[in-house]
């Protein structure tokens, strides 16, 4: 059974820094890309940021650009979203996910996998 685990959230006061972790199991997405959404409440679930299969391309939502870095560990089947300069509206749900191809992808339904969520909260 494929399984995307989220971890790494919490609170947080704004300027303040997050890790999350999307740790997979059941098979390798080493040759797959993979992608971080939020969704905050009442809103709809939105891009965040991308890389792809390598971890050589990556790419970011407008407002989180210079503030939250992707990266990946393909030996350890886990990604990573490194979060600073955190605001109040950063607040939201964080889903990582995978896709069946190795390049980026930014809409939702080129991803065909999806961890569970992780609540971030930025506190003004």
């Amino acid at each position: 059974q494929v399984q995307l685990v989220e971890s790494g959230g919490g609170l947080v006061q704004a300027g303040g820094s997050l890790r999350l972790s999307c740790a997979a199991s059941g098979r390798t997405f080493s040759s797959n890309a993979m992608g971080w959404f939020r969704q905050a409440p009442g809103k709809e679930r939105e891009f965040v940021a991308a890389i792809s299969w390598s971890g050589a391309s990556t790419y970011y939502e407008n407002s989180v650009k210079g503030r939250f870095t992707i990266s990946r560990d393909n030996a350890k089947n886990t990604m990573y979203l490194q979060m600073n300069s955190l605001k109040p509206e950063d607040t939201a749900v964080y889903y990582c996910a995978a896709s069946e191809v190795r390049i980026i992808a930014t809409r939702k339904n080129n991803y065909e996998y999806w961890g569970q969520g992780t609540q971030v909260t930025v506190s003004s």
